[in-house]
């Protein structure tokens, strides 16, 4: 990731300013200190700020993370925007610009991909555990709403019938959200079924729980 330089009152505040820029923390930066604030006469504070000179580590899985999709964006559209923020112990990227629905892909599934590639690339460099979420257009909130709609709506037709209803194959996330969603339910039960990453979801009818009412 290339450097940037920074000006301010103080060393202190541009360092500020360069986690915020980059969303990381200090430790996670090399920074160069270019010029201090001058200090004139009598020791009263000149007009010169402070400059320094900031990159992130290679080493930082936030770093990482930015960079590996960056480099793929690149490659599939030039026009785009990655940002990123720390929520807990999980890595936001949030992608922005004018093709985000070829990064979206049909169902979220090229994001899918991008996430599990820039996931492989940050825990190969990381010494612990670290989970990135990739999003665009606030994607997969509006994706979350959609799934808990479409399990409502196939667990009520489950007890409607008496019959096992299916949901096509999804992703890991997007299954969770289902299960999740259902498992208040006494009158029906959930399960994953298939090969690969993308499995079926049965909805199950518990005949003898159902209110008949």
């Amino acid at each position: 990731m290339s450097s940037i330089e920074i000006e301010a009152k103080t060393t202190q505040e541009a360092i500020e300013k360069a986690c915020k820029h980059f969303h990381l923390s200090e430790e996670e930066l090399d920074i160069e200190v270019l010029e201090d604030r001058s200090t004139g006469i009598f020791g009263i504070v000149g007009n010169k700020k402070a400059k320094i000179r900031v990159t992130p580590r290679k080493g930082g899985s936030m770093a990482v993370a930015q960079e590996t999709l960056k480099k793929i964006i690149s490659l599939i559209s030039a026009d785009t925007r990655i940002s990123a923020e720390k929520k807990g112990e999980d890595i936001i990227l949030n992608i922005e610009g004018n093709n985000t629905g070829i990064l979206i892909g049909h169902k979220g599934k090229t994001l899918e991909a991008l996430e599990f590639i820039v996931n492989k690339a940050v825990n190969k460099a990381s010494e612990q555990k670290v989970r990135v979420i990739v999003d665009s257009e606030n994607y997969r909130k509006r994706r979350e709403e959609s799934l808990k709609t479409l399990a409502f709506k196939m667990g009520e037709k489950a007890k409607k019938t008496k019959k096992t209803v299916t949901i096509d194959p999804i992703s890991p996330r997007d299954r969770r959200i289902v299960h999740l969603a259902l498992k208040g339910d006494h009158q029906i039960s959930t399960k994953s079924e298939g090969e690969g990453l993308f499995k079926r979801i049965f909805i199950i009818p518990n005949k003898e729980k159902i209110d008949e009412r």
